[in-house]
């Protein structure tokens, strides 16, 4: 499931390509699984709607819309460079009416397509834009989802934003492995398997150990290794383990940096020690017995 560098990445490349831009009509496939709204009130929302502007909240990659003011023009930005340093989470803007709200789920993909592509096997959404291009969702699993909403808000921090007396607070005393608390959407919003075992590996924390049992010094130094991690990933473009490409279709390269994620019985790269794998709460946790205490 594409994480929060994935999702990020994603949707500043939207955000670069089809801000200003004028959903003109949408085809909503057959299928009822991708949908967390009424497909009525989905077609209703966007038609008509300018794209003010695409970010990321969380997981989710959230299209701010307004209404289409008398003499606006969509902008098309298939010319402009993609730049990772485009702002992608800045609060909506007071003119915005409702956003779009998709959630990619584990196979979701969101392209920038020119009509005369040939339309893919499980696509499930196509906005066709005043621009004469199209966004157009695909998912083979369906686990992905469709919603639109007036102020949307997700739940848990920001894990690039949060300050670090907050993230000690949202960790001490818990009693969960730290692995499970750190993929609570409640506590951290958007970090997930992969950048987890990576995160913990830099701090030297192993994946079981409770929450509570963190020292004074443990937690600032598994704050900082998420910050790394994350930016680093961002800058990389992502983690392509599985179907995940960005708004252009190109795959992610912080794979080739990952440490300890899907490198079980390999040897450590600080230590050489076999790297280990175990499952918390169903969930597969990578780490090395030496470096990781």
């Amino acid at each position: 499931m594409p994480e929060l560098p994935e999702v990020e990445t994603i949707a500043r490349g939207l955000a670069s390509r089809v801000t200003g831009d004028v959903i003109e009509s949408v085809w909503l496939g057959s299928k009822p699984e991708p949908l967390k709204s009424a497909a009525s009130e989905i077609v209703d929302t966007l038609e008509s709607k300018r794209i003010a502007g695409v970010r990321r909240v969380g997981k989710h990659i959230v299209f701010d819309l307004e209404n289409r003011g008398r003499g606006s023009s969509p902008v098309p930005r298939e010319s402009r460079k993609k730049s990772v340093r485009a702002p992608a989470r800045a609060p909506a803007p007071p003119s915005i009416t409702a956003q779009w709200i998709v959630h990619l789920g584990m196979t979701g993909r969101i392209l920038v397509c020119n009509p005369d592509q040939a339309i893919e096997k499980h696509t499930h959404a196509v906005a066709r834009l005043v621009s004469g291009r199209e966004l157009r969702f695909v998912d083979p699993r369906r686990f992905g989802r469709l919603s639109v909403a007036h102020g949307f808000a997700a739940p848990g921090s920001e894990p690039l934003e949060v300050k670090l007396h907050r993230f000690v607070e949202l960790f001490r005393g818990r009693k969960t492995p730290i692995k499970s608390a750190l993929l609570n959407q409640k506590l951290l919003r958007g970090v997930g398997n992969i950048y987890a075992d990576e995160s913990l590996f830099r701090a030297g924390i192993r994946p079981r150990r409770r929450a509570a049992s963190l020292t004074r010094k443990e937690l600032p130094r598994l704050y900082t290794a998420i910050q790394e991690v994350l930016k680093e990933a961002i800058a990389l473009g992502g983690s392509s383990v599985s179907d995940y490409v960005d708004a252009d279709g190109e795959e992610g390269f912080f794979q080739l940096q990952h440490r300890v994620y899907g490198r079980e019985h390999q040897p450590c790269l600080v230590c050489k020690t076999p790297i280990k794998r175990v499952v918390i709460a169903g969930r597969s946790s990578h780490y090395c017995p030496k470096c990781q205490k």
